[in-house]
């Protein structure tokens, strides 16, 4: 590839110089790990339509084509999630499976009444919804395909992730590991959860560039809402596939990109929601 393949028209193309970017840790080793955790303790890999568990999806591939794929659906994802999630099984041939949250999270915001000023407050708060949204979902998901998950959660995205990661690997007693180097690259990134589950992110320490760059490098298929957000001007840290709506990030103007990108989705959650406009 010559220098001047770079360079369309419009000028110098990022996604070409994310994949000329070679892989900064040896994948092989992250392969071997995500095999070990699958056949100690079998499970899945949660599948949230986003770009890191695009990248883990990939991994987990090469190591078993048939592993069960798990989407949680809060019943208010991204419009676009829905058929991309759907071409995606077809093209890659997932063992997919969609475990619906009961009830939706659309329900239970509207009748808990916090997001309308005139509407009763009802016992629906953070507690209703992590049931609903988590661990409901996630025990259907356990019970079916057992104890273990991998998923694309990064240490780097929250203060809260970071500190789950370290307490973990710091609090760990492996009696194999004779440093710190080595217990990180053999046990980093897992997590012991108190009902038994264990969930491993083979990409817990990426700085989000080596992400991009490894969807750049394999040529992933992207889920589409990230070229909408681009285009309305979304920052870096605004590029996160969740449900639309949650108690974080509002401050940060997550509500802003949703009306600017999908308005008429907007404006009808606001008319069930309409506390969201206080945001935007």
């Amino acid at each position: 590839m010559s220098p001047m393949d770079w360079v369309r028209p419009s000028g110098l193309d990022i996604e070409v110089l994310r994949g000329i970017r070679g892989p900064s840790a040896p994948i092989e080793a992250l392969l071997a790990r995500i095999e070990d955790h699958l056949a100690r303790r079998q499970g899945y890999v949660a599948f949230s339509g986003g770009k890191d568990s695009l990248v883990v999806l990939d991994l987990a591939r090469r190591v078993d084509p048939q592993v069960p794929v798990v989407f949680f659906d809060s019943g208010l994802e991204y419009p676009q999630t829905y058929p991309y999630l759907e071409e995606l099984a077809a093209r890659w041939q997932l063992n997919l499976h969609v475990v619906n949250a009961d009830p939706p999270l659309l329900t239970l915001l509207t009748h808990g009444g916090r997001w309308d000023h005139h509407a009763p407050i009802h016992d629906h708060g953070a507690g209703a919804i992590h049931e609903a949204l988590i661990s409901r979902p996630a025990a259907t998901a356990h019970r079916d395909h057992g104890p273990g998950e991998l998923w694309g959660v990064r240490a780097g995205e929250s203060a809260g992730r970071r500190i789950a990661y370290t307490k973990a690997l710091t609090g760990l007693q492996c009696g194999c590991c004779t440093s710190p180097g080595q217990r990180r690259e053999r046990h980093g990134g897992i997590l012991h959860r108190h009902d038994g589950t264990v969930a491993y992110g083979p990409i817990w320490d990426w700085p989000t560039r080596e992400v991009w760059a490894h969807i750049a490098r394999e040529q992933l298929p992207l889920n589409p809402v990230y070229e909408i957000l681009r285009r309305i001007g979304a920052p870096e840290h605004a590029l996160r596939i969740s449900h639309l709506i949650d108690g974080g990030r509002l401050e940060q103007g997550r509500l802003t990109w949703l009306r600017r990108g999908w308005p008429d989705l907007f404006d009808e959650i606001a008319t069930l929601l309409p506390r969201i406009r206080e945001y935007v």
